[in-house]
């Protein structure tokens, strides 16, 4: 679909109705691709991701001389592993704005003992954390050229023993060592120097690496959590029903993410049971710490105009440094559209004031903002079915969802 500069967002006037396929998950897809290029020869992954994101890491292992075969059309890849060893002694790896791929990558090239490795994103990523990663890997012999993007990384290769990180910016610098720890010469110890943000993906990414280890030929790919949500969210104010097709909520889920479903429908906001959602009986705001599935406070940041009473989120300093610093960017587009919002370090507060129409939404170029806030678009506020906000640079959403304002358009037409 192509997307202009500024996308008004047409409203939905009726309840929503059908099904939806949700795109495979960017976590699990970008941590079994490191994790299959590790594995002892051949495997498939199966209900892949394709987004920009997936694709910066499937053109970083190609750069290191492995061979990943695609098809978008049956949403497979299919990476062949070398066992830990890395093909390529040097090499220059543009990681854009890719958080996993960035973190990732870094550790992996590091099993290598005589590589050189030339690191660069674009300039969000050069504000990113990765300096106590570095930290890190520099106890195990690495040497780079600096502590952010962009670096060079001369590797020695990974002796094992104990390791200390600092993972309080980012839980992806945990799971970066935890993937390439057992294949260390000797057993990698990692211990944490403080907390981590995020627990959900750290045990996410321990259970990929057990799953892994059972060396299977196939894997697949769960359905993307976070994008649940702004269905979810949806459903919640327009009404209706949606079947989430690739939803895993059950008790093995791999995200963490399938908590903010869980969130709404404990209060009421929505019905949820197997994958489907459905219409709740309260809107009610909501009190909430989401430092363990950070990635969904836009959503119910965004839903907080439609709420009766204030919504609170806690637990979301650290997404001060993502794609933008989501906390401040959120504050200042729900004032935009004539919201009352306490911004804190490590908060935001959200109490329901009348939207203002016409408003242009900055994206920051987050993908979650242009989701988040084309869920809100969706609501019919002059009850005609007529657009009153508009996204700007919508096309961002090709970092994850890359389809998500097709897919809403289709939704919109079945609902009529």
């Amino acid at each position: 679909m192509n997307l202009p500069p500024a996308l008004p967002i047409v409203p939905f006037t009726r309840p929503v109705r059908g099904t939806l396929t949700l795109p495979g998950s960017k976590s699990i897809t970008n941590r079994a691709l490191i994790l299959a290029a590790l594995a002892d020869g051949p495997v498939t992954l199966h209900g892949a991701l394709f987004s920009r994101d997936t694709r910066i890491m499937v053109a970083a292992l190609r750069t290191l001389g492995f061979a990943v075969e695609t098809d978008e059309a049956a949403l497979t890849l299919r990476i062949t592993g070398r066992g830990g060893e890395i093909p390529a002694r040097e090499a220059v790896l543009d990681v854009g704005n890719a958080g996993t791929a960035a973190r990732f990558l870094t550790a992996f090239v590091c099993l290598r003992p005589d590589g050189v490795y030339h690191f660069d994103g674009d300039a969000a990523m050069r504000r990113r954390p990765i300096g106590a990663l570095l930290d890190a890997l520099a106890t195990q012999g690495a040497t780079a050229t600096a502590r952010q993007f962009p670096f060079t990384l001369r590797t020695a290769g990974l002796r094992g023993g104990p390791v200390r990180l600092d993972a309080s910016e980012s839980s992806q610098l945990l799971s970066a060592l935890l993937m390439v720890a057992p294949h260390a010469r000797t057993p990698l110890a990692v211990s944490l120097v403080g907390g981590t943000v995020s627990r959900p993906f750290v045990a996410m990414t321990e259970q990929m690496v057990r799953q892994f280890a059972a060396g299977p030929a196939e894997y697949a790919i769960e359905g993307d959590a976070t994008a649940a949500s702004y269905f979810a969210a949806l459903v919640s104010f327009r009404g209706g029903e949606l079947r989430l097709g690739g939803l895993n909520a059950g008790p093995d889920a791999l995200q963490g993410d399938v908590e903010f479903i869980r969130l709404l429908a404990r209060r009421g906001n929505i019905r949820f049971e197997g994958d489907r959602v459905a219409f709740g009986p309260s809107s009610t705001g909501i009190a909430a710490d989401f430092n363990d599935f950070s990635d969904t406070f836009l959503t119910l940041a965004a839903l907080a105009p439609l709420l009766d009473g204030p919504t609170r989120l806690t637990g979301i300093a650290h997404t001060r440094r993502q794609e933008t610093d989501r906390v401040a960017g959120m504050a200042r587009e729900l004032r935009k559209l004539g919201q009352h919002v306490i911004e804190a370090e490590d908060s935001l507060e959200i109490h329901p004031r009348p939207l203002v129409a016409g408003v242009e939404i900055e994206t920051y170029h987050d993908h979650r903002f242009a989701m988040s806030f084309g869920i809100l678009g969706c609501h019919d506020r002059h009850g005609d079915g007529r657009p009153w906000l508009t996204i700007l640079d919508p096309a961002c959403c090709a970092k994850t969802f890359p389809e998500f304002f097709a897919l809403l358009d289709r939704l919109r037409a079945g609902s009529a």
